[in-house]
């Protein structure tokens, strides 16, 4: 079982419910059969920017940012780690990239969780490996492929 804690410091319109990113989160998940925890936090351009800079050193607001938890190992912990989410970043990202922007939510956590259990896009190597596991999860919610732009061949 996977628990969400959602804090929604920032409302917009277009923002999913519990039950979309619960979908979404246990379908990221549906091979790792454990009970995990996540707290899903979505934030305004502000809180993002603070985050951004405290813990990657790089300036102005992101999409996401992940926390996984490290965990020692005789330690029983369900918790994951925490995904901070910019609704105004994501709502930006979904409108010039021409995407619905429920799909864009739905990518965008599947990418958080997808951190929180190891996966990265440091190298090339990873990144694709990351990629055609989001593309893989998100064509099992009926979500076309967010890499390829609708004008491409």
């Amino acid at each position: 079982m996977n628990l969400i804690e959602i804090q929604t410091i920032f409302k917009s319109n277009g923002q999913p419910d519990q039950k979309q990113i619960q979908l979404w989160v246990d379908t990221a998940l549906v091979d790792l059969n454990e009970d995990t925890e996540i707290v899903v936090r979505i934030v305004d351009e502000q809180e993002s920017t603070y985050l951004n800079e405290q813990y990657r050193q790089k300036s102005g607001p992101t999409n996401i940012l992940s926390f996984p938890v490290d965990v020692p190992e005789n330690l029983e912990l369900s918790l994951l780690g925490d995904l901070v989410i910019c609704a105004p970043i994501l709502e930006k990202e979904a409108l010039a990239q021409n995407k619905a922007l429920i799909d864009h939510w739905a990518h965008i956590i599947i990418h958080g969780v997808l951190h929180l259990v190891g996966y990265d896009h440091i190298d090339d190597d990873e990144a694709e490996l990351m990629e055609n596991k989001e593309i893989s999860i998100l064509s099992k919610l009926n979500i076309n492929n967010p890499y390829i732009q609708e004008n491409d061949e």
